[in-house]
C-alpha cells in the first residue's frame, strides 16, 4: 500500500480529480494549503517598493492507494495537474504500513478499495 501525497495548482483541481476518476481512484483527500518552491513565493510592487510575499496558495490532493495501482495514480495527477510551467506541484510516495476501515474494521488492502 501507498499514500500519494500531490502539491498541485489550485485551478488544476478539477483536471486533476477528473484524471483520477478515470482511472477509477476515487478516495480522494483534498485540503488547500500554503507553500513555495524554487519560484520562492511572490513578489509585488507597493508604492515602488516590492515587497515578498513567501508562500503561494496550492492545493493538497492525498490518496491511498493499493501497490499494484500507483503508477495510474501518479500518472493521473501529473497528466492533471502538468501546464509545463514553474509552480506545477510535487508528487510524494509514501510507503504506509496499515489503513483501518473505521465502518467494517477492514484492514490492510480491502480497507482501501
Amino acid at each position: 500500500m501507498k499514500y500519494i501525497i500531490a502539491i498541485i495548482q489550485p485551478d488544476r483541481l478539477d483536471e486533476v480529480i477528473a484524471a483520477l476518476e478515470e482511472e477509477e481512484i476515487i478516495l480522494v483527500t483534498v485540503s488547500e494549503v500554503m507553500g513555495r518552491g524554487r519560484q520562492k513565493g511572490v513578489a509585488e510592487v507597493y508604492r515602488s517598493h516590492v515587497e515578498r510575499n513567501g508562500l503561494l496558495h496550492k492545493i493538497k490532493v492525498e490518496v491511498a492507494v493499493n501497490n499494484n495501482d500507483v503508477w495510474r495514480a501518479v500518472d493521473a495527477i501529473a497528466n492533471g495537474a502538468r501546464t509545463g510551467h514553474v509552480g506545477d506541484g510535487k508528487i510524494f510516495v509514501l510507503d504506509m504500513e496499515e489503513c483501518v476501515r473505521i465502518r467494517t474494521g477492514e484492514t490492510g488492502v480491502s480497507a482501501i478499495r
